[in-house]
């Protein structure tokens, strides 16, 4: 017999995320390509970062700075972000021990879970919530609870929350600046939070890549200010979004030592460490706090422009105080459903948005879609233009 004989098989397995399909973000963002609609919906830039970013970068691989780095990340990298928490926050972490830099905040989010979730336990996300939590769950062999936050406004419902709290709730994952919802938490939220964990051992997962854009001279609240929190939460962070390099996945967690070290074996074997040069000059780069200072006004501008340009439309703003998301309500526009008006508005009007209710699990649909302002300026009229007719 030769292999010819040999009938090809392809073995048949059970599927680990068998409701799981193509992001609606890949979906959207081909869609648009299709028609050469403006994307506003997948949530990266269409401008360039610093050249100065690029040059560090430069220097960093001219310099020899292309093997495997340490395992944690990049010590000067590492250092330069603890100094940063801790100038921002007044909390001190320990670079050697608490900072781990990851490939994107993504793949952290997927670490954190994957290195504290055991099966059967239970893992609270908040509805509507970032695509990747719950899969991140389910490949743990965790079960997700779902709690909606409060339609509309998308505060946090503490009741609800404390609610879902069982003995088998291992971890709570928060986000703000919000995606899609473009809301923030408050102290006041952070510290009835605090109130709510203080009797419990359920970890918290801090999704907080959005943290520099927070507008109208309000402060991100992160994790990291609370002492109560930050004892049990793992600190997410992205340099992608912080400085317009989403295609560089290069993110950062900081948590307690004992958390960071479990983190960190599971890290170690599922990128092991990440893009050296890139570490590098994003060390350097870090010395001058003024390109994420000023991140604050360079969004809000970006913001103010898209809304702007929305009013006297039918199309009904809903607050935007943070993240560079702006969310509408569509019902004076269109008796479709959220998913059924971006597919529309994507080929006939020429503007790709995200529905709302990509981001539920039971795809709760308010009539609500979403789009990113993190476009250069001539990008956010040409949108307004097709949009505003509307």
């Amino acid at each position: 017999m030769t292999s010819t004989d040999i009938a090809p098989r392809t073995p048949a397995f059970p599927s680990k995320l068998p409701q799981v399909g193509t992001t609606i973000f890949t979906v959207m963002s081909a869609l648009a390509a299709e028609h050469g609609a403006v994307n506003l919906g997948q949530g990266f830039p269409d401008f360039h970062c610093d050249p100065a970013l690029i040059d560090a970068v430069d220097r960093a691989m001219r310099a020899g700075h292309n093997q495997y780095p340490p395992m944690a990340g990049v010590p000067a990298l590492r250092e330069a972000v603890a100094a940063k928490i801790e100038a921002l926050h007044a909390r001190r972490y320990d670079a050697n021990t608490e900072i781990t830099i990851t490939a994107g905040a993504t793949q952290a989010i997927l670490t954190a879970i994957l290195a504290t979730v055991h099966a059967g336990d239970e893992v609270i996300v908040l509805d509507p919530c970032y695509d990747s939590y719950a899969p991140n769950v389910e490949l743990a062999g965790g079960t997700v609870v779902r709690v909606p936050l409060t339609p509309g406004s998308f505060r946090p419902d503490f009741g609800k929350i404390a609610a879902a709290i069982t003995p088998r709730t291992r971890a709570l994952i928060i986000n703000s600046p919000h995606n899609p919802s473009a809301t923030i938490w408050t102290a006041e939220d952070m510290r009835t939070l605090e109130e709510l964990l203080a009797p419990t051992d359920v970890l918290l997962i801090s999704d907080e890549v959005y943290e520099h854009m927070v507008f109208d001279g309000a402060q991100h609240e992160s994790a990291a200010r609370f002492p109560g929190l930050a004892a049990r939460a793992f600190i997410v962070s992205s340099f992608g979004k912080t400085f317009h390099v989403t295609g560089w996945k290069v993110g950062t967690v900081a948590a307690p030592a004992a958390l960071t070290g479990e983190f960190r074996k599971v890290h170690q074997f599922n990128v092991f460490t990440v893009n050296t040069p890139m570490q590098h000059g994003l060390a350097a780069y870090l010395q001058d706090a003024a390109p994420y200072l000023q991140l604050p006004a360079f969004y809000q501008a970006k913001r103010d422009l898209f809304r702007q340009g929305l009013e006297g439309s039918r199309l009904r703003l809903l607050p935007s105080t943070g993240s560079y998301f702006q969310c509408v309500d569509i019902s004076a526009v269109s008796d479709l459903n959220e998913s059924d008006f971006c597919q529309w508005l994507t080929r006939e009007v020429g503007v790709a948005a995200i529905p709302l209710s990509a981001f539920y699990g039971d795809r709760f649909d308010q009539r609500v879609v979403r789009f990113c302002f993190a476009k250069q300026d001539d990008t956010l009229r040409q949108a307004l233009q097709r949009l505003r007719k509307l």
